[in-house]
C-alpha cells in the first residue's frame, strides 16, 4: 500500500524521514522541518490509517515498518536519518531492528521500545460515539468531547483530525482500525530478543513525560548499544510542541550527530 502513502518533502539536503505519533499526521512537523529545511531534507509521513495516507484493517508494527521500507525503495532515499514519535518512534524502532539497510541513525521522540497501558480506549469510545450528523463547526465537536477528553491542549491535537466535505463532518483517521488494533500498537516490538540496531541513535525524552523511564533504559542499551538519552527541560510527551527550544536544540544535536 505504500504506493499511496502520502508524504511531503520540506527542505533540501540530507534526508530525515518523520514518523508521526498516534492520531497525528506528518504535518504536526512542520514547524521543525522549516526551521532545519535549509540543512535537510523532511519526509513528512503520514503513517496508514493517519492523515492523507489510506486506511487499512492491520495496524502492527511489521505493517508500518514495511511501509516505511517500501517507501524509502519508491523515492530511492538511502543514508536517511529515521525520526518516530510516541506510535511513530516504535514503527521507526521496529524498522531499524528488523532491516536497518539504508538508515544512518534513528532519533526516537519521548517512546521506549516496550508496552505501555492503555490509555487510549476511553478517547477513541468518544470519539466514534461523536453524532457527526449534528456537528457543523470544530467546536461543536470541541465542547461535545469536553468530558471525555477534559484536556484542552490534548482535544485541539485530537481534533485536527476532524474533517469537513460539503459542509459534512468526518474523520480523517481511521479510528475503526486504530481501536481494534490497539493491542499491537501499544504491545511489545516485533523483533528478536537478540536483536540490535549498530547504527548511533537518540531517545529524545520529555522531563515531564512517564515514557522513557529507568526501567526502560536495559532494554534500549541491549538493542541500541550506541544511544545517546536527552531529556527537554519543561517537554512533556509532545516535546517538540510543549518546549520548541529546548527541543530544537536536542533534535538538531541528533541530526548532526553531536
Amino acid at each position: 500500500m505504500d504506493e499511496l502513502l502520502h508524504c511531503e518533502v520540506i527542505g533540501t539536503g540530507a534526508p530525515v524521514v518523520v514518523l508521526h505519533g498516534l492520531f497525528g499526521a506528518g504535518r504536526n512537523w512542520l514547524t521543525v522541518a522549516r526551521r532545519l529545511g535549509g540543512e535537510y531534507a523532511f519526509h513528512l509521513v503520514d503513517l496508514r490509517n493517519h492523515g492523507r495516507s489510506p486506511h487499512a484493517a492491520s495496524m502492527t508494527y511489521l505493517d508500518m515498518a514495511g511501509d516505511v521500507r517500501a517507501l524509502l525503495q519508491r523515492l530511492g532515499l538511502h543514508d536517511v536519518i529515521l525520526v518516530g514519535h510516541s506510535m511513530g518512534g516504535k514503527a521507526a524502532m521496529t524498522l531499524a531492528l528488523n532491516d536497518p539497510t539504508d538508515i544512518a541513525s534513528l532519533v526516537a521522540v519521548d517512546i521506549a521500545p516496550v508496552s505501555y497501558p492503555d490509555r487510549f480506549a476511553d478517547m477513541i469510545r468518544a470519539m466514534r460515539a461523536l453524532d457527526l450528523g449534528s456537528i457543523r463547526r470544530r467546536a461543536d465537536a470541541d465542547a461535545a468531547l469536553a468530558d471525555a477528553i477534559p484536556e484542552e491542549t490534548v482535544r485541539a491535537f485530537i481534533l485536527q483530525n476532524l474533517v469537513f466535505s460539503n459542509g459534512e463532518a468526518g474523520w480523517r483517521a481511521n479510528l475503526a482500525a486504530l481501536e481494534a488494533q490497539m493491542p499491537h500498537i501499544l504491545g511489545p516490538l516485533p523483533v528478536a530478543e537478540h536483536a540490535h540496531y549498530d547504527g548511533p541513535s537518540w531517545f529524545i525524552r520529555g522531563e515531564l513525560s512517564d515514557r522513557v523511564t529507568a526501567e526502560h533504559l536495559p532494554l534500549i542499551e541491549r538493542w541500541f548499544p550506541h544511544h545517546h538519552l536527552v531529556t527537554v527541560a519543561g517537554g512533556g510527551h509532545w516535546p517538540h510542541a510543549e518546549a520548541p527550544a529546548a527541543f530544537l536544540e536536542a533534535f538538531t544535536a541528533a541530526l548532526r550527530g553531536a
